[in-house]
């Protein structure tokens, strides 16, 4: 299961308040989505989700670096994404913390970029088709990744090209870090998916509507005065 699935359930209590009608509207295969939705559910509860309980038990200051040092690898696409944007500003802040935090962070297991007062940003190419005025297209639910839609899904291979850890040799290495990565992104998650089931009397639905929404203010950065990007 991707990252993506696991920064996701933390925002959804905020942003789903109802059910909207438009967004049935974007969710034409429902119920292909429902059944992969139910896998991906099953596989979490067999693996991910142990796995994420026993690494919550290692030293706090161990989860941390590893959550930093992929932190800083991911900000190396996302400063990528934010030039083709156009958003210039925040891609040199993107790069000057990249560069803070592999030089004077312990190759990235520091945030010292964020001490300094350099905003994070989470940029990806899905966001950029966006930008571009690549329509979102239907809602789809990607087996062991999660949700998304088509365009995101058309991205994800992209994304995991340009991850500069998708080129560290040999592959005995770099295999067991997306294991260790995937595992610490839900692990950080794991209360909020605790409030998720609780909550939640339709958790696919919940998830759906969280993801849209949630997918649109990343498009306007937060802003509502914006205009959104998958108007007809």
């Amino acid at each position: 299961m991707s990252p993506r699935y696991g920064r996701l359930l933390a925002p959804l209590a905020a942003l789903v308040l109802c059910s909207c009608a438009a967004l049935h509207e974007k969710d034409p295969w429902e119920n292909v989505n429902r059944a992969v939705f139910q896998f991906n559910d099953r596989v979490d509860d067999m693996a991910l989700k142990p796995a994420a309980r026993a690494y919550r038990t290692l030293p706090a200051f161990v989860q941390t670096g590893v959550g930093n040092f992929f932190g800083n690898l991911e900000d190396v696409w996302t400063s990528a994404n934010n030039f083709m944007q156009g958003k210039f500003e925040d891609g040199l802040s993107d790069v000057m913390r990249v560069t803070f935090n592999t030089f004077l962070g312990l190759g990235g297991m520091l945030d010292i970029a964020s001490e300094a007062g350099i905003p994070k940003h989470r940029e990806d190419f899905g966001q950029t088709l966006g930008v571009w005025g690549v329509r979102a297209g239907p809602y789809v639910v990607l087996p062991l990744l999660g949700p998304s839609t088509l365009r995101d899904a058309l991205a994800v291979p992209i994304d995991w090209n340009a991850s500069p850890w998708a080129y560290v040799e040999p592959v005995r290495i770099r295999n067991p870090g997306y294991v260790i990565n995937t595992v610490s992104q839900r692990a950080a998650m794991l209360d909020a998916t605790q409030l998720l089931e609780d909550a939640a009397l339709d958790r696919y639905q919940f998830v759906r509507d969280g993801y849209l929404q949630r997918r649109e203010s990343k498009l306007r950065d937060g802003d509502t005065r914006l205009p959104s990007y998958d108007e007809e």
